[in-house]
This record gives structure tokens, sequence and C-alpha cells, in this order.
């Protein structure tokens, strides 16, 4: 028994602006009512002792611990600029404004 119509395909592809035709509707009316059958399905085995996963695997954290370090000085992070000036790093000027 189809759970979705044709004329609720319809309403929804109004709401969301989209131009179907008839063959559309009935396929995707088709389509629908097997997605949903499918989702209830899913419901059915979904029982209370099969715990509740947002992934298939356990997930773990994968970033490394924050430790503290000393930073670079000026001119270790400098060292490797084309171009330094006054303790900055140098870039040609873009905007054509008066340095």
């Amino acid at each position: 028994m189809s759970t979705i119509s044709r004329e609720e395909v319809a309403r929804l592809a109004g709401l969301a602006r989209i131009d179907l035709t008839d063959s559309e509707l009935t396929r995707l009316a088709g389509e629908l009512d097997v997605i949903v059958e499918s989702v209830a399905r899913v419901g059915e085995v979904a029982t209370d002792d099969v715990p509740a996963t947002s992934h298939p695997i356990p997930m773990t954290n994968v970033f490394r611990d924050d430790v503290v370090e000393t930073p670079l000085t000026v001119e270790e992070a400098l060292s490797g600029a084309p171009e330094a000036l006054e303790g900055r790093f140098a870039v040609p000027q873009i905007l054509g404004e008066e340095a």
C-alpha cells in the first residue's frame, strides 16, 4: 500500500518551487514510498537492546596533546623569508597607497 501519493509529491514540489512532469510525479511517489518503507523497516529492527550509534565504528580523538613549546624568535621566523624589513615580512605593495 502506497503511503506517498502523487498529490503529496506535487504539493511538496510546489513548496520547493520544482516543476515536475506527470511521469516524474509518479516515479518520485514510488521512490519516496520505498524510502519511507525502508526507514520503517529499520525502525522495527532498532530495539531497546540495540544501542543507538551515530557511527558504525568507534571514533577516537585524532588530535595530538596540546603541549606548550617555546615559540620561534623573530629571526627564526624570518629566516626563510625572501625579504624582511624592520623585523617583519616584506611583501609587494598592492593597494597603491603611500608607505
